[in-house]
């Protein structure tokens, strides 16, 4: 009987315990900000281009896997803590800061409440002074190529494009139309022109955005979205 009973408690330990673990208050403090370039937002393509954060404790080695929005913001929910804030090597038309040994440096970051972090990082180029109108069944875009990086590690322009679409959406993977120009076609950075013809939509407005593709980088720079009535 005494060994019922010891048994119960012991149960009723384990449950308390299990309890008590499983109702910890949710995260309530939010990190949020824009990866950026002396202060400037990039744009990036959707879903894309990843960063993690570390926490050390709570059981939990690996990283907390999030991406940066299409305007270049993230934003997610945290506890109070320490954090180590890393951008993997080759993620985004950009150089992210880097240890001696080449592996991707640290960010440290402590939390005591909501606040608001930017992360500067150095892109290959800039897309600059885009202009984006409609006119006759197309859209066409001018813009300037600042080229950023121009030591060793400096690269070439793949390609330049303009997409539209019906939604905000608007990158290779998604658009009604695009029009691309090759790196080599380029014969003035700071005067570049494209056009593309509008297909037949059931909507008076598109959005808009160029795009620049860098030689032997994945992800692609953006101007900003822009919203075309037709």
């Amino acid at each position: 009987m005494k060994s019922n009973i010891n048994y119960m408690l012991l149960l009723l330990t384990i449950a308390a315990a299990s309890c008590k673990k499983d109702n910890y208050d949710p995260p309530g403090s939010k990190l949020s900000g824009h990866v950026v370039y002396k202060g400037e937002a990039l744009g990036l393509e959707y879903d894309q281009v990843k960063f993690e954060v570390y926490q050390g404790g709570f059981g939990k080695t690996g990283p907390i896997d999030a991406v940066f929005s299409p305007d270049g913001t993230y934003s997610m929910l945290l506890f109070n803590g320490e954090y180590k804030f890393i951008i993997p090597n080759g993620q985004g038309p950009f150089k992210w800061k880097q240890t001696a040994a080449g592996a991707p440096d640290t960010t440290f970051i402590t939390m005591q409440g909501s606040q608001v972090l930017d992360i500067e990082v150095t892109p290959f180029y800039m897309i600059r002074n885009p202009q984006l109108t409609a006119s006759g069944g197309k859209v066409a875009g001018t813009f300037k190529i600042e080229k950023i990086i121009t030591d060793a590690s400096a690269r070439d322009v793949e390609e330049v494009s303009l997409y539209i679409n019906k939604t905000a959406f608007v990158s290779p993977a998604n658009n009604v139309a695009v029009k691309t120009m090759t790196g080599s076609d380029i014969t003035d950075p700071n005067n570049v022109n494209l056009s593309v013809a509008v297909p037949s939509l059931t909507q008076n407005y598109v959005f808009a955005r160029i795009g620049l593709k860098i030689a032997g980088v994945e992800d692609r720079i953006f101007s900003p979205m822009v919203k075309i009535d037709l």
